[in-house]
């Protein structure tokens, strides 16, 4: 997975841009086909105080995206690392339920 972090409007710490590379590894665990994520924080109307985070992740076969908007730019990480956790989740959960279905209408015929 290739991931890139933009910082708009400001200047992301090292210690952030750390965090948001451990937790975005985490989700190959649900899907290792994971092609691009970009994580993408906005400093809205130039006022650090308000921080706009969106995580775009491209798979082989589809695109997921979540964004949030809040004051801390750690706690709008969690908020939408949380969103794009569940839609991968969902999505994958899907993939495997048309296989298991797939695989059931082989094995009666």
């Amino acid at each position: 997975m290739k991931l890139t972090i933009t910082a708009r409007h400001f200047k992301a710490k090292d210690s952030l841009q750390s965090y948001i590379t451990e937790k975005m590894n985490e989700l190959t665990k649900y899907n290792e086909n994971i092609l691009f994520a970009d994580v993408i924080l906005t400093s809205e109307n130039s006022n650090e105080d308000l921080i706009s985070c969106e995580i775009i992740l491209t798979l082989k076969e589809k695109v997921l995206a979540a964004k949030e908007s809040n004051g801390d730019s750690t706690k709008v990480f969690d908020i939408v690392y949380d969103k794009i956790e569940k839609q991968l989740y969902k999505y994958m959960d899907k993939i495997k339920n048309k296989k298991y279905i797939k695989e059931n209408l082989k094995t009666k015929n």
